[in-house]
């Protein structure tokens, strides 16, 4: 669809955004205070009447290879949310479309900005629609959701986040991607090296932005907004509107279709809420345990990445399949901690609020709060990661004596009548509310996802390089070896044993290979590549693995001094590990 198809033309924006988040107060001691909540939102007047909601996919005008995908995937009937909004989108206008997680918010944008892209081609760095959100996870659950379709339309879609390679990334921009699914910050990188442009985005998808608000992403995602294209399209979904949201309705929305499917606390009707008041820390650890310990899986939630990282050495140490997901992983660490929970690896994922939001795992329906959340919102978007698309799902929330006050004045907030009980370990209503057990005490061995390490190049180590000890490195020849025995001391020397050659890296140490001679002994190179020899004739080895000879005329004991001596400095350095 053409620019010129728009219904209305967009006027022009002139406010200017600031940044809502604030600093989350110190969780020591007794917890702060839950702020008051913020002002409710206010829905913008619409001019244009909205065009009405349909009953079946097969009503919206829409290419065929959406439709016939929709099929495939089982996907038969749309969500309300999808049947108000799709029939807008699909005509060009603005669309502010709430509703709670699992509630089809991503296929409500995701189709539109397919089939408004469908058939066109977009030039390198240069795409055509994008996707904005405020989290790594919620870009690839995204990515995963619309993939299908795209394929059907022969649209590229590329993602864009932090913690993965950036050169990649590029790459894929360069090769040209229809669809852009990104995160702000790492957006703006990619715009400020000149590997992408906005001016050709005809259609913009804000999702979440109630939490991109919080974060304080407003001043980016407003200078990302002002380089697309004037008078596109732009579509804002979110789970909670409050004022922060309305700050970004006012800059960037013009006229838009407005549906809520939900009340205004986001609450989900097939999901239970109870709040579990335990004794003291030492119980609600006991308690922990045991609810970690039942069938099924279960997310855990806690306030910080040491929390977690604790939580599940015990949890491991008593026989729980449990794994921590935090933003001290690596991105492709927190996908395989993914894949391990969804292919049941894993029981237990134990979560800061890096998993509140897109994450979707199927038959999840449990979550619990192990560490209450600071607000409505946070509460809210844990909880979403279960009960989701109709099915049911229940949220538990661990409460000490010293939080209730606060706990109350959140589900408030929430607009939420939790069932309460008063909790002890050894109560069997423990069992009877969560399906606690006691773990096996057997402990057990989960892989930890480790980040990869590229190998380095043959010869990458030949110039510019540094020995354990830190000095600096000779070049080398890549093939270069050194040798030992009755001849040691002549370059590349063959007497009665050979060496072993240091590698194309073009060195011989300790972490790379060994030399071994054999000129009435053995000797073995221990790191910046200097031999040690224990017979008559050993020398040392080149150390840059030349085979640069140098004189065998070290006696045995000199030569085992030496060896012992480059193996100290030969031990790697913590940023080696």
């Amino acid at each position: 669809m053409t620019r010129s198809e728009r219904p209305h033309k967009r006027s022009p924006r002139t406010a200017q955004a600031k940044s809502t988040s604030q600093p989350k107060a110190s969780r020591g001691g007794r917890r702060p205070s839950a702020p008051p909540p913020p002002s409710e939102f206010t829905p913008p007047e619409t001019v244009t009447p909205a065009l009405p909601a349909v009953a079946a996919f097969a009503d919206l005008d829409m290419p065929e290879g959406l439709l016939r995908t929709l099929g495939e995937q089982g996907v038969t009937e749309p969500f309300p949310i999808q049947a108000a909004t799709l029939p807008n989108s699909l005509a060009g206008r603005d669309v502010l479309g709430r509703g709670r997680t699992g509630s089809g918010k991503t296929l409500a944008f995701g189709l539109a900005i397919l089939a408004r892209s469908a058939g066109r081609r977009a030039e390198p760095g240069a795409p055509l629609a994008l996707v904005l959100v405020p989290t790594r996870e919620l870009a690839q659950q995204v990515t995963d959701a619309l993939t299908p379709y795209a394929s059907a339309l022969r649209l590229r879609i590329t993602t864009v986040v932090g913690g993965m390679s950036i050169s990649r990334q590029s790459s894929a921009l360069r090769r040209g991607a229809e669809i852009l699914i990104a995160t702000p910050g790492r957006l703006h990188d990619l715009i400020d090296r000149g590997d992408c442009r906005l001016d050709q985005v005809s259609v913009t998808v804000l999702d979440e932005a109630d939490q991109m608000a919080d974060m304080g992403f407003l001043p980016q995602v407003t200078k990302l907004l002002k380089q697309v294209e004037p008078g596109g399209q732009r579509l804002l979904f979110s789970a909670t509107l409050d004022r922060n949201v309305d700050r970004l309705v006012k800059m960037f929305l013009d006229d838009p279709v407005v549906h809520s499917v939900d009340p205004s606390a986001g609450a989900v009707t097939t999901m239970e809420h109870h709040v579990l008041y335990v004794m003291d820390e030492t119980d609600k650890k006991a308690v922990t345990l045991k609810i970690a310990a039942r069938d099924g899986r279960t997310i855990l939630f806690l306030d910080t990445k040491r929390s977690v990282d604790r939580l599940v050495k015990r949890l491991l140490a008593n026989g729980v399949r449990a794994s921590g997901l935090h933003g001290g992983r690596s991105q492709p660490q927190r996908n395989r901690t993914l894949d391990q929970f969804k292919s049941g690896q894993v029981t237990t994922l134990v979560a800061t609020n890096v998993a509140a939001r897109g994450i979707h795992v199927d038959d999840l329906d449990m979550v619990v709060n192990v560490d209450p959340p600071m607000d409505h919102k946070d509460y809210l978007h844990r909880g979403g990661r279960t009960a989701r698309a109709g099915e049911s799902g229940s949220v538990f929330t661990l409460v000490l004596p010293e939080q209730k006050r606060d706990m109350g004045r959140l589900m408030s907030h929430a607009g939420i009548s939790p069932r309460t009980a008063q909790i002890k370990s050894s109560d069997e209503q423990l069992a009877e509310l969560t399906g606690a057990r006691e773990p096996s005490g057997v402990p057990v061995v989960v892989e930890i996802p480790q980040p990869t390490q590229p190998r380095k190049p043959a010869g990458s180590g030949a110039a510019g390089g540094r020995s354990s000890s830190g000095r600096r490195r000779r070049s080398a020849p890549a093939g270069g070896t050194a040798g030992t025995g009755t001849g040691a001391g002549r370059s590349g020397a063959t007497g009665t044993a050979s060496g072993r050659a240091a590698g194309s890296s073009g060195r011989a140490s300790g972490s790379a290979g060994r030399t071994a001679g054999s000129a009435g002994g053995s000797g073995r190179a221990s790191g910046g590549g200097r031999g040690a020899g224990s017979g008559t004739g050993g020398g040392r080895a080149a150390a840059a693995g030349a085979g640069a000879g140098r004189s065998g005329r070290q006696a045995a004991g000199t030569s085992r001094s030496r060896s012992a001596s480059s193996a100290r400095n030969s031990r790697p350095r913590p940023s080696d590990t």
